[in-house]
């Protein structure tokens, strides 16, 4: 494979010929790799000026036009420059960095799928010229990185490739303008060089990604048909070690009230009643709580579980900020991991491989928990994690779409 960045430097003769070719913000990008080019390989254009042009001429699976770019202006330069012409070199050279830059910022453009960003920073934004030249520079193949449309997520490439495969098929406009609804949605999404957390809550799925490669992928619960799990994005900040569980008021009313009527101690099922949900709350008896009350529901009281084996958070669970009370954590209930439809939770992320997450998260910083419950461990630096919803797959017949859970693709 060819490295991105030649080990020769090119000749003289070419490096004047670039300088006079590459213009704003492209010529940033050569000065400052001493007009050493991307797209020339021993003074011939290399076969990834081939993968390029294919994925303009097929731009029309992006929602964009192939016409924008020009793609049969490229194959003519690129067959005059199989001559010895310098200039000839220099100008396919930079007519590809600039077709390829306004097809990366085109496609890292997105404003039709709906996402809730906890940070606003998270927002996409169309990258400088110079960014997209120097992130495909970057890989140790650029071969590699532009066949992988290394650019754009895994998400977005594997449905790109199934749009590619129904083209010429009798394939409904309905169903076409639901796979373009989730490749819009999977557009949202980073490329895998970032390091960031993927959440799909159709497929019940997550991935994890660092250094242009997939770090880890898990089983996971997510909400229910009723309890959705959001389309939502913001930055992971916390480990909570050994966590309390703090029982919903509905499951209050409807689970721990009865119990405690019928007879069951708070202490046999590990809960504990507070005074209040302020952070300095102080634990009152339960003979204190009207439970009469509670399970009629016009009395709310805290109730929380202990940590333990079998607290519904687990072992850890782990946050970021955001107005909707969404988090990821480890669970006890095993079997539901086990269903092919996951769609069991209140709306947060119950996690297969919690450990294996957290230690990815933690790095270094990871250690075994003692018993002290809640214990909280701030990441050394905040991770992206994006929960999205995805219901376009593979199948062996060809396109197919999972049951449409949370009726977003209407």
């Amino acid at each position: 494979m060819r490295a991105a960045v030649s080990a020769e430097a090119p000749s003289s003769a070419l490096k004047t010929a670039l300088r006079g070719e590459v213009r704003g913000p492209i010529k940033t990008f050569y000065e400052e790799r001493d007009y050493r080019p991307l797209w020339i390989d021993e003074d011939k254009i290399g076969p990834e000026a081939e993968t390029l042009i294919d994925y303009l001429e097929s731009a029309d699976l992006d929602g964009l036009k192939p016409s924008r770019y020009r793609p049969a202006r490229l194959r003519e330069a690129i067959a005059e420059a199989k001559g010895d012409s310098p200039r000839a070199l220099a100008r396919a050279e930079a007519m590809l960095s600039d077709a390829f830059t306004r097809y990366v910022r085109d496609l890292r453009k997105s404003d039709k799928a709906d996402m809730t960003y906890a940070d606003a920073s998270l927002k996409p934004a169309t990258p400088a010229v110079e960014m997209v030249l120097r992130a495909a520079a970057r890989p140790k193949s650029f071969a590699a990185y532009l066949k992988e449309m290394g650019w754009m997520s895994p998400q977005y490439v594997r449905l790109r490739v199934l749009a590619a495969a129904i083209q010429d098929d009798d394939v409904s406009e309905e169903k076409r303008e639901r796979l373009q609804l989730n490749l819009d949605r999977a557009r949202l999404l980073p490329s895998p060089w970032s390091r960031h957390v993927v959440v799909d809550s159709s497929s019940g799925r997550l991935w994890y990604y660092e250094d242009g490669k997939q770090a880890g992928v898990m089983r996971v619960v997510v909400g229910t048909a009723e309890t959705p799990t959001p389309m939502l994005a913001g930055y992971l900040q916390w480990a909570i070690l050994n966590p309390y569980w703090n029982v919903p008021d509905t499951l209050a009313r409807t689970n721990i009230a009865p119990k405690v009527l019928s007879g069951r101690s708070l202490k046999t099922m590990r809960i504990e009643a507070l005074s209040d949900w302020s952070e300095d709350a102080k634990q009152i008896p339960a003979s204190k709580v009207d439970w009469a009350a509670v399970a009629a529901g016009s009395a709310n009281v805290r109730l929380r579980e202990l940590p333990g084996p079998n607290n519904s958070m687990g072992k850890v669970k782990l946050l970021f900020p955001n107005d909707q009370g969404i988090y990821l954590h480890d669970t006890p209930s095993r079997d539901l991991l086990k269903a092919d439809a996951r769609h069991f939770s209140n709306g947060c992320i119950r996690l297969e491989k919690a450990d294996e997450l957290t230690r990815w998260l933690l790095g270094k910083a990871y250690r075994k928990p003692d018993k002290k419950p809640e214990q909280p461990v701030a990441l050394p630096m905040p991770v992206p994690v994006y929960l999205t919803y995805l219901t376009a797959t593979a199948t062996d017949a060809g396109l197919a779409f999972r049951k449409d859970v949370y009726g977003l693709d209407n």
